[in-house]
């Protein structure tokens, strides 16, 4: 009886261990539920610009602003799947955000990871008459509104990727995206092209960006990491609910 009882305390303890194990052990966890805009605030667009359909969440592009997730992030990797739906279509999602605009000002300081429509750079052409370069329109990474960091494969102040990987209007891309202590790596899908260092802001909100086109998303995932060493200057200021 002895034994047995032993036993049984032992696969107790043994349970509460791996329970408290995968606890600690990252796990994926869905920023869209495919429902509903449960996690998101509206920052500065309308109630008609994001709506929910099959599955996907829908953007108009129209008001030109974002909306935030409703608490920040500092290390982690996301995983977001994206389609364009007018030819030179603009938009992007935000890292490390303040979720806030400034007066007169329609987009936030954040890390910024575009999502352009492969036609953007025919529609936009240099006061010269040329085209702007097509890494423009693959995954350029970039800090916004102020934010400061160094790029890995300088377009400016900008990091563009090395391989020309994102499709066209009415196809899927698919970005997985590494945040760990202001570091930025972007594959797109299914490679690492792209990455920015030295951000100045480590932690903030992740925003989605409605800039004047239809876009769709859907598979909005995340998966948070240990944190890292932060100063009070390195942290987006909380939004007052």
């Amino acid at each position: 009886m002895r034994t047995a009882s032993l036993f049984c305390s032992w696969v107790v303890m043994l349970g509460a261990a791996t329970a408290a194990m995968a606890e600690e052990t990252p796990q994926w966890r869905d920023l869209f539920n495919g429902k509903d805009l449960t996690g998101w605030v509206d920052v500065n667009t309308s109630p008609e610009t994001w709506s929910v359909r099959d599955g996907m969440l829908i953007c108009t592009g129209l008001p030109i602003g974002v909306m935030r997730s409703d608490r920040q992030y500092e290390n982690f990797l996301l995983h977001i799947e994206w389609r364009h739906m007018e030819a030179g279509g603009n938009s992007g999602v935000f890292a490390w955000s303040t979720g806030t605009v400034e007066e007169g000002v329609r987009l936030p300081k954040g890390m910024e990871v575009q999502m352009l429509e492969l036609d953007w750079v025919n529609q936009h052409k240099m006061k010269d008459g040329s085209l702007p370069p097509i890494a423009y329109v693959q995954g350029e990474l970039f800090g916004a509104g102020g934010l400061k960091a160094t790029p890995d494969n300088p377009r400016g102040s900008r990091s563009k990727s090395i391989e020309h990987r994102c499709k066209g209007k009415g196809e899927w891309n698919t970005y997985d995206v590494v945040f760990v202590d202001g570091v930025v790596k972007l594959s797109i899908n299914g490679k690492f092209v792209n990455g920015i260092s030295q951000s100045s802001v480590k932690k903030g909100y992740l925003c989605l960006e409605s800039e004047g086109a239809e876009i769709h998303f859907r598979n909005i995932r995340i998966m948070e990491l240990p944190p890292g060493v932060l100063t009070e200057d390195q942290i987006a200021p909380l939004v007052d609910e």
